[in-house]
């Protein structure tokens, strides 16, 4: 009997956790790529990875500001929860991003020397680290939500590239300081 209180209260401690609010006080992100909250071509997958798409697959201009007090770092993640899998599919993950950072410019993913120093690109559901654009089915508009979680230490001691996303957010949640969302749409 012990072991299952142990495991419920560990449960609880969890779902705590998991559920900060979505945002912290003025904690805000935006992408002047996406002004609309629509997602343009740019963004879009390329037909190189043959899901049917054919868009530039540039990682979005991100910008940020009113980071909780504290914030030592951020995670970034790109999520479709509508994604036709059960669980979603996720885009991009950004970790160790240093916290005096204020932005990613435009098409950063997949050359270091454009990422804020120190930022590491992680395995998304595209098992290969780096920003993967929308592509849903045709039929159907996804949401996909941009999420910057600021962290009260300086760095993931789990964020190399082949980190899984469910790994990076497990570390990143029981650090979280706040979240800023960008939810933005695209339909095809």
């Amino acid at each position: 009997m012990p072991a299952r209180i142990s495991s419920a209260v560990a449960a609880a401690a969890m779902a705590a956790l998991i559920a900060m609010p979505a945002s912290a006080g003025d904690f805000r992100l935006t992408s002047p790529d996406m002004p609309d909250g629509r997602m343009p071509a740019a963004q879009v997958l390329s037909a190189a990875y043959g899901f049917g798409c054919d868009g530039g697959n540039l990682s979005p201009a991100l910008t940020w500001q009113g980071a909780p007090a504290g914030t030592r770092s951020f995670v970034l993640t790109v999520h479709d929860p509508d994604a036709p899998t059960g669980i979603g599919w996720t885009h991009w993950v950004v970790a160790n991003i240093p916290a005096d950072a204020q932005g990613i410019e435009t098409g950063a993913s997949g050359n270091a020397a454009r990422l804020p120093a120190g930022a590491v690109e992680t395995r998304t559901d595209f098992g290969v680290p780096g920003y993967g654009g929308a592509c849903p089915p045709e039929g159907r508009e996804h949401r996909y939500v941009f999420t910057l979680t600021a962290l009260g230490i300086e760095a993931l001691p789990v964020a190399t590239p082949e980190a899984m996303p469910a790994l990076i957010g497990f570390f990143a949640n029981a650090h979280a300081l706040g979240k800023a969302v960008l939810e933005v749409r695209y339909g095809r």
